[in-house]
């Protein structure tokens, strides 16, 4: 029986995350929404990040401005501006373990994630960085990605998906993804694959060299 942790990113949207925090109720699971920071400046959507957490959702932080994948940014200061920014912003709303999730510019996993310093940042800062190994691509098409999705479950034991809650019109299929997935034998759980965070509350525990661009080579024990 394969395990799914659903995870949301770039929201919340006023007109999407309530209806999928609806769906999810009615289906008795738990996720983390990795929001962005400046959307938070929205009195609306903070209270649905609020909702989320009251919920049982965990939240995490998707940088302030998700415009540039970090690891193709040159500004010195990328880190604290698009990271601790966020982190301020949501306040008690984040989850104790610092969650960070990096912007992939189209769920890329590579160098383009970060850069050497943004990653030295995230181990100063005691951040846990979970990344994913299931992106069905729902934000481009918003009917193909069920069918896209359920194939990943099957390649991996347990998968880490990336949804979004954007008014792309994907979410409309979050329920029948849902009931097909369980259907299919699939269990649910919160907690993030270990292969998917390299750094947990500020240690490195998985090489990273593959993620971090102008990288300095990771201590050979790194993810030992």
């Amino acid at each position: 029986m394969s395990i799914l942790t659903l995870s949301f990113d770039n929201g919340p949207e006023p007109d999407v995350t309530p209806g999928v925090l609806d769906t999810l109720a009615r289906h008795g699971i738990k996720t983390t929404f990795f929001v962005i920071g400046s959307k938070l400046e929205s009195g609306e959507r903070r209270w649905l990040c609020e909702r989320a957490r009251e919920e049982g959702h965990w939240i995490g932080n998707h940088t302030y401005t998700h415009s540039t994948p970090l690891g193709l940014s040159d500004d010195p200061d990328a880190a604290e501006a698009e990271i601790g920014r966020t982190q301020r912003v949501l306040g008690n709303l984040a989850h104790a373990d610092r969650f960070f999730r990096p912007f992939g510019g189209g769920g890329n996993l590579d160098q383009r994630l970060m850069t050497a310093r943004v990653r030295d940042y995230l181990v100063r800062e005691r951040y846990t960085c979970v990344l994913w190994n299931a992106i069905p691509r729902d934000w481009s098409d918003a009917d193909g990605w069920v069918e896209r999705a359920l194939g990943q479950l099957q390649g991996q034991d347990w998968s880490l998906m990336v949804l979004h809650d954007l008014p792309s019109g994907a979410m409309r299929n979050l329920d029948t993804f849902l009931h097909r997935a369980k259907d299919a034998g699939v269990s649910f759980r919160q907690e993030f694959p270990p292969d998917c965070v390299p750094i947990l509350r500020g240690e490195i525990v998985r090489p990273m060299n593959a993620f971090v661009a102008h990288d300095t080579p990771t201590p050979p024990n790194a993810g030992e």
